[in-house]
């Protein structure tokens, strides 16, 4: 089965947060980041299940899972949630920011 992606706007300003950052540091690498960072992501339109449940579901009261890209001290995680045949991806959060209140995802 094949999954919509659908990117919610507080995961589109996190995305465009996150580009930012790394076109700061790195401006020679921020489009290559940017395109596997993509490639990753859509590849949760096949077997999104097969990622882990993310700690701020407990918190949350749905079932959230995420998705890790990066390696080292630059890993992301992409929060999303399955609804049917879709991949509502809710958030975009670098790993070293921990977990999310439940105030952070009012809204999604």
């Amino acid at each position: 089965m094949t999954y919509k992606l659908i990117l919610q706007p507080p995961a589109l300003a996190d995305l465009d947060e996150a580009y930012r950052w790394v076109a700061q540091r790195s401006p020679e690498n921020a489009a290559s980041w940017f395109n596997r960072l993509w490639e990753a992501m859509s590849t949760l339109e096949h077997f999104p299940r097969r990622c882990e449940v993310a700690p701020e579901s407990k918190h949350v009261g749905r079932e959230i899972r995420q998705l890790l890209y990066g390696h080292r001290g630059g890993v992301y995680r992409v929060l999303f949630t399955i609804r049917g045949r879709e991949v509502h991806i809710l958030h975009i959060r670098h790993a070293a920011r921990g977990t999310m209140t439940p105030e952070e995802f009012h809204g999604d």
